[in-house]
């Protein structure tokens, strides 16, 4: 009898030891696995059978190519379940772990379920299983140009068995952050932004199938925005069209039947081509300017150029009025 109670209490001790690592776990990951290999590069042997799951989805967004010294920046932490996220049924509790591999210190508000990690103070875990399973951080680089820096990043998707099993699925997610002067700034500025960094089974979450109807919509669309501005360039370029062969036609009719403008006082001509003058340089410089940098429509740019063109005109306009002899009209 004794011996069947001896036997009972060391396999009650034995179960124990065993869920006690996995229970301790729910308020963060160990530092190393079942295998004595770092949690954070190799995973939590405990979870999913040892095995990674693309069910897991990790991620975290604001991570820049390239740190700059003393500077900090706010990075997002997300895990969740695939299915969850897809608007199925699956795991509602995740937790992290991150390493910086000693380089830099993370830093983060008080309402964030977040400590320092088991064995290695400078990485960060999480201090309760959480029901979103977002957490924001703050990542200040060295004070000192140390090379790149390697980030490690493990989470875990959990069900509520309490319990290390099947269900519970986790995945790894490791990225660098180039030292300080390894990109120009005259690259590109969506390289110097920061980025997302994922890992995990996204097929529920972006590849869509997209029905007939919805295909045929997003074509009428295209087609209508594009009859539109078709038409719209058609309009402004006829109208600016008539407009110039008007003008030509009446300068040949000038000519032929001798006709003039009335006369203009030279006291009223020197404002008035003065105004004109002010007008038309300016549309023609910020035609210009606007053309070059191309970051201004094309509409807009070509109703400078009119405008000018039409001041210069004016400007015509005023010489050959100035020059016509005055009529009694014009004394009077």
């Amino acid at each position: 009898m004794r011996s069947r109670v001896m036997q009972a209490l060391i396999v009650l001790f034995i179960v124990g030891m065993l869920s006690f690592s996995s229970l301790a776990s729910n308020n963060g990951p160990p530092g190393t696995n079942d295998q004595g290999d770092s949690t954070v590069e190799y995973g939590c042997t405990c979870h999913n059978s040892g095995s990674p799951s693309n069910q897991a989805v990790v991620m975290i967004t604001g991570v820049p190519v390239m740190y700059e010294v003393g500077s900090s920046y706010n990075f997002t932490i997300t895990v969740a379940d695939s299915l969850t996220l897809s608007g199925g049924e699956g795991n509602t509790k995740a937790g992290f772990l991150l390493s910086s591999n000693s380089l830099g210190q993370f830093s983060w508000s008080d309402d964030e379920d977040i400590r320092n990690a088991d064995s290695n103070t400078d990485d960060i875990s999480h201090s309760d299983k959480d029901v979103d399973g977002i957490w924001v951080v703050t990542w200040s680089a060295p004070m000192a140009d140390v090379g790149s820096i390697h980030f490690y990043l493990a989470g875990n998707s959990v069900d509520s068995s309490g319990g290390a099993d099947a269900g519970d699925y986790w995945n790894l997610l490791s990225f660098s952050i180039t030292a300080p002067g390894t990109i120009s700034e005259d690259e590109s500025g969506a390289v110097l932004s920061t980025r997302t960094i994922s890992v995990g089974d996204y097929d529920s979450l972006f590849v869509i199938e997209e029905s007939a109807s919805e295909i045929e919509a997003v074509h009428q669309k295209a087609l209508s925005e594009r009859v539109f501005s078709q038409g719209n360039l058609f309009y402004w370029f006829s109208l600016t069209f008539l407009i110039i062969g008007a003008v030509i036609q009446r300068e040949i009719f000038d000519r032929k039947y001798g006709e003039k403008p009335e006369h203009l006082a030279l006291e009223l001509a020197y404002p008035q081509g003065f105004r004109r003058g002010v007008v038309a340089i300016l549309a023609f410089y910020f035609g210009v300017k606007w053309l070059s940098e191309g970051n201004v429509s094309d509409f807009f740019v070509g109703v400078t150029f009119f405008v000018s063109g039409w001041a210069f005109y004016g400007i015509y306009r005023t010489v050959l009025s100035s020059t016509v002899n005055p009529e009694i009209k014009d004394i009077l």
